[in-house]
């Protein structure tokens, strides 16, 4: 499960739902989905950590 901080509501650690993880300008990984409530949520990620979320089918490859 990929964990981010919730900036609209200030809590850490909400799961996020519907993510999909995508490549940056300068080669890191981030996640970007929703916390079920209607707020979007954004995560950078280690390679190891991305890779592995898309693998056990709980992130969505973006590129």
């Amino acid at each position: 499960m990929i964990t981010a901080y919730n900036v609209k509501t200030k809590e850490k650690n909400v799961p996020m739902h519907d993510a999909v993880i995508t490549k940056t300008a300068r080669g890191g990984y981030m996640a970007q989905g929703n916390d079920g409530k209607g707020s979007k949520l954004t995560s950078l990620l280690g390679e190891a950590k991305a890779l592995q979320a898309i693998k056990d089918g709980v992130a969505k490859q973006g590129w």
